[in-house]
């Protein structure tokens, strides 16, 4: 896989690996403008929850092997409806832009569909990152609601979410 420029690896987290994945998240989460993680999570809370709790984690290495970006992928919910899986995906700040995010989320639909998962949901998108809603349009998510006011934006106050969903097989 690679982006315009860069090449670029992406495989399961290994343990070494959370030293510079700390960082990234904790920078994303500390901003309050795109995840539902309070700003001031114990790096305990987001290990749990990203690397714990998920049914599985990946880094998305650089040409130098720097860790560009991460996300995890479980099931959105139990029981009889673990069919669907969600994902979080975070860029490091120095590759936003390039594609990392795109890659990324093309990988978690092949390995959702390789762990059986039949459909990917996104929870909370928030409506004022663009950017990310964008993205996931262009790779087939739709909007299926809008959660009015479903977000505390750190800058912007209470701001719209979106639920994204896309079939991953039929």
């Amino acid at each position: 896989m690679t982006t315009s420029d860069t090449p670029v690896t992406i495989r399961p987290l290994q343990a070494a690996d959370w030293p510079a994945v700390w960082p990234i998240l904790r920078t994303t989460f500390q901003a309050g403008d795109t995840y539902a993680f309070a700003p001031d999570s114990s790096e305990a809370e987001i290990h749990k929850a990203w690397v714990e709790l998920p049914a599985a984690t990946f880094v998305a290495l650089g040409a130098g092997r720097e860790i560009l970006g991460t996300y995890f992928i479980k099931p959105n919910q139990p029981g009889q409806g673990a069919h669907v899986c969600n994902c979080g995906y975070v860029v490091a700040p120095v590759a936003q832009g390039q594609g990392v995010a795109s890659l990324m989320c093309e990988h978690s639909q092949q390995q959702a569909v390789a762990m059986g998962f039949r459909a990917m949901q996104f929870n909370l998108v928030v409506a004022s990152n663009v950017r990310a809603v964008r993205l996931w349009q262009h790779l087939g998510f739709a909007i299926v609601g809008t959660l009015p006011r479903a977000f505390r934006h750190h800058t912007l106050g209470y701001v719209d979410a979106h639920v994204m969903f896309k079939t991953l097989v039929a």
